[in-house]
Formats: C-alpha cells, structure tokens, sequence
C-alpha cells in the first residue's frame, strides 16, 4: 500500500471543477495550499494570471515564442490560448516536472474545446514533462519566459536568463515575501544578497530587491533587464523585464543599484513603463479582481520616485490624531504645484514629488482646520 494513502494531506486532497476568467478545468484542491498537492494550484493567483494576460496584450510584441515553465494543471497556458489577442503568440511550451501533468493538462484543454493534438500538430503548443531548468537549457530560447513558482524563483533564475532572447521578456514571481520584506532578514540576505527594510516601505523594497537580485543575474551575461511592470499583492511579488543584449546597458542598470536608508542594495530606477501602465489598466475592465490594482499603478506611474509617504507614520512622529483624508491631502499637495497619487503598495500611502518635510507640515496644518 503507498504511504500516501495514509497520509493527512493526501485525505484532504481531491479533484475539482474550477473557473478562472473564460477558462474551466480540473485541479486538486485541499485545505492548505503547498506544494504537496498531485498537482500544484493556487486559486489565490489569479490576480497574477489575470495581471499576465493584460501584461502580454498590452504590449506590441507579437509571434511570441513562450514558455510556461512551471504550469502546474496547465490553467496559464490555457488562458494564453483563450485570452491573448491573435498573433500575440507564435508557440507556446507548456511544462511542469510533474508526471501527472500531460494527462492533466490534455484533459482540461479538451475541456475548454482546445483540441491538443491540432494544437500539437500545428505547432502551436509543445507539452513537456521535464524539470523546469532541464527544459530551458535543452532549448534555442524563448522571447517570454514565465517564471512563477512556490517560494523562491532563484533556481530558475540562471538559466532563464541565459535562454532569455534579445529584445524579450522575463517574468518573475516571488512568493517569499517574509524574507523579501524583513521578517526574516539573514533569509534575505542569503537569498537576494541584501538588506531588507521591516517598516512601512518593506513592500515597495522588497520588490526593489528582488529586481536587483534578477538583473544581477542577467548582466553575467551581458543582458539589461529593465523592469517596465510590476506589482505588489498580499503574499506575492511579480516583476515584468524588458531584455537589452548590449554592454553599455547593462552598466547603467548596475547604475542604479543603490541603498535606500541602510537596506539595499536595491533597485532605485522605474518600477513601469507609463504607456504600458495605462494600456493595461485600459483593458482591465474585464478583469475586475485586478482593476483596483492597475488603477492605482496607472496613477503612481506617473511619478518615478523612490518611496511614498505613509499617512499614518505621519501621524505617529507628530503625535497628531485627526489626521486629514487621503485624498484631501493628495488635493493639496497637487494644488502647490506637486505630483502626487495614491500607491498600490498601502492603503494610506502617498507617492508624490513634494519633500517629506513640507509634506509634514501640510498634514499638520490640514490637521489644525
């Protein structure tokens, strides 16, 4: 008898029928979501496949050589084929390590009426069954390279980038966040090679040293990745990179790796690209669990600083307990001539171009009426 059989986990573990946007299909779902599952799915990042599809429309790249590198029950690549605009894609290589997975992902492509073997047959869809950086180095390369995995995606960092073509585009999530973001500083340290922040900037800086930690590993190789969109989202971080093969551009991203306070080195350029910010945010009407997110990044686009200023940390250093609305004091600081929004990153966070200090005074004067 497998030891399986007996296990708590493996109990609670059954095949279901999900939705996810257009697309339907089975998965396994249990109490705990981890890595444990016969084949890994997580309905809690939808949001990020959501992001992905708006991402990819959005640009004006088309013939598309993907790869779905860690496809778990195949739901991403199911979404490509449904959701992306014709033309967007030329193939698509859709993979997980999984032994389970080709049976998986050939059943719920059925079930959304894609027909694997014309997609096969076309060349439209490549399905393998192999590890993830197997699969990579095996290969010519590929124009987008979609790395989400659980926990970490440093090893799958190397040869993603060696197999990442010119001109193309990497992905990558995070969902270590509590090393990312400070809880955990040696684990940042010896994952992402810097300090964390652990205030109310943690988000915005965790973010900013997985960018560092990324395109460290891709200027090895003479390659500029320039982050053009990215977001922040309860247990996850994810970062979009526009790859440049020339020297000089890899020296002006090592450029602009910096310390923010006494955490770094970190990232301190764009976080987005604001014509792609505001495309997508166009777009994300059908996709109402992401809109708020891509409204909120279309606004703080628009201003390229490091850091926003927390309403409430405000408060505290000055003792004030009526605090003005945010969007009274975003009113405000617009009405002297300054930029400024509200950031995805907190909800009483304001990202804008006026100095920390006149800010300051202006929550204490709007305070006082």
């Amino acid at each position: 008898m497998a030891k399986t059989s007996k296990s708590p986990k493996a109990k609670k573990q059954s095949a279901a029928l999900f939705t996810e946007s257009k697309a339907r299909f089975y998965a396994y779902k249990a109490d705990v979501v981890s890595k444990d599952l016969p084949v890994f799915y997580n309905p809690a990042m939808e949001i990020n496949r959501d992001i992905t599809i708006l991402f990819l429309n959005a640009l004006e790249d088309t013939d598309l050589n993907v790869c779905d590198m860690l496809a778990g029950t195949g739901i991403r690549t199911i979404r490509f084929l449904l959701e992306l605009k014709k033309g967007k894609i030329s193939f698509l290589t859709s993979n997980d390590a999984n032994p389970k997975f080709p049976h998986l992902l050939k059943k719920n492509l059925s079930l959304n009426k894609l027909d694997p073997a014309s997609l096969i047959k076309k060349k439209r869809l490549i399905i393998k069954n192999s590890d993830a950086n197997d699969l990579l180095l095996g290969s010519t390369g590929f124009s987008y390279i979609d790395i989400d995995p659980f926990g970490t995606p440093n090893p799958f960092l190397d040869s993603a980038c060696k197999r990442l073509a010119r001109d193309g585009i990497l992905a990558v999530t995070a969902t270590d966040t509590s090393a990312l973001c400070g809880t955990y500083p040696r684990a940042c340290e010896r994952k992402y090679w810097a300090d964390p922040r652990h205030d109310y900037l943690m988000h915005e800086a965790g973010l900013r040293i997985l960018i560092r930690k990324v395109q460290l590993i891709a200027a090895q190789y003479e390659k500029a990745l320039l982050p053009i969109y990215c977001y922040d989202h309860e247990h996850h971080v994810r970062v979009f990179f526009r790859a440049t093969k020339q020297k000089t551009a890899v020296d002006s991203i090592l450029s602009q790796h910096n310390y923010w306070d006494e955490s770094g080195p970190m990232w301190t350029g764009q976080l987005w690209d604001l014509r792609l910010a505001k495309e997508i945010d166009a777009k994300a009407k059908y996709y109402p669990k992401s809109k708020p997110i891509t409204s909120l990044i279309a606004k703080e686009a628009q201003i390229q600083v490091l850091g926003y200023i927390d309403i409430h940390e405000v408060g505290k250093k000055l003792e004030i307990g009526d605090l003005p609305k945010t969007e009274d004091l975003i009113k405000s600081i617009k009405g002297l001539g300054f930029q400024a929004s509200r950031t995805h990153f907190s909800g009483s966070g304001v990202r804008t171009t006026m100095p920390r200090e006149q800010v300051e005074k202006l929550v204490k004067s709007l305070s006082s009426k």
